[in-house]
């Protein structure tokens, strides 16, 4: 887990880490983060001066933001769970948003990262999963029921491997940071070897590493193409693991991209600016939103 105290202008104020333990069962993680928040508002008021006056909270899974429930989260074992309300009431009554992991990463670096003064952009991590953020006008849209940017769910290879979701050639059995690890452990015969090592290997020169990331470059190329399809962004941002890579990534990317559009206008294809501390900037960003919409009702 990372947080943050975060400033009015989106300043990282003081950041920490602690581990969710989620072997402890969802119940003990939930008690974690409740501590976690508490602490990091005493070390507020005892180092800057003063209490942190909102809170907000980005959780993976699915999330009805409205009413501040984390609905679903399968790594963390949650259903039902009324974060929000657990928090407010854990921070003495303060104000608590609650986000998608995702999204308000995306919010992020829409305002303050890679997606500044970009009025149209999708923000994409490429993790253990793909998920996405659309970013417009400076917000983020979730869709009707919350699920919007599930990119790493459209279908770029129907006679793929079958996904978690159900379907089989998701983008994300393909082109995640977890599928090149397992495409690369099976292709050099080391199980412990993972995407870091693919790159490299990439970089060296070996061929073997080389077929592997041109597999998932390509599907990843199928999958962004849909999306600019659908979403004409001006800029799409990559993130996540895979980003590390740097123009290992990015310059076979971008040509593979370029090389399947037609009509559609080539969006900026830039790497994240904010690296894994972008979801407690987010979160700090919803909860100073969350603040300046209290004082203008």
């Amino acid at each position: 887990m990372k947080a943050a105290l975060v400033g009015t202008d989106g300043a990282l104020l003081y950041e920490a880490r602690r581990a969710t333990d989620r072997e402890r069962g969802p119940d003990a993680v939930v008690e974690t983060i409740l501590g976690f928040a508490a602490d990091l508002r005493a070390y507020g008021a005892e180092h800057l001066g003063e209490s942190a006056v909102a809170a907000g909270v980005a959780v993976p899974g699915i999330v009805d933001a409205e009413r501040g429930i984390a609905l679903y989260a399968a790594n963390l074992g949650w259903r039902d769970l009324p974060l929000r309300d657990l928090l407010a009431a854990r921070l003495g009554g303060v104000p608590v948003a609650l986000g998608h992991d995702v999204r308000t990463g995306g919010l992020a670096e829409g305002r303050i990262g890679a997606g500044k003064g970009s009025d149209r952009f999708f923000f994409v991590p490429l993790g253990t999963g793909i998920a996405g953020a659309i970013g417009i006008d400076g917000a983020i849209e979730a869709g009707a029921h919350g699920y919007a940017g599930e990119i790493g769910h459209v279908v770029v290879r129907p006679d793929g491997p079958v996904c978690g979701c159900g379907q089989t050639g998701c983008m994300e059995t393909l082109a995640s940071a977890a599928a090149v690890t397992r495409a690369w452990a099976a292709a050099s015969g080391d199980p412990e070897a993972d995407a870091a090592d693919c790159a490299k290997a990439v970089a060296s020169g070996d061929p073997r590493a080389q077929a592997v990331w041109a597999d998932a470059v390509d599907a990843l190329a199928a999958g962004l193409v849909t999306a600019l399809t659908l979403l004409d962004p001006r800029r799409l941002i990559i993130g996540g693991g895979l980003a590390e890579a740097g123009e290992t990534l990015f310059t076979p990317l971008r040509a593979a991209v370029e090389e399947r559009v037609t009509f559609q206008k080539l969006p900026e294809i830039v790497p994240a600016a904010l690296g894994d501390t972008a979801g407690c900037l987010g979160a700090g960003l919803l909860a100073w939103d969350l603040l300046s919409t209290e004082v203008s009702a």
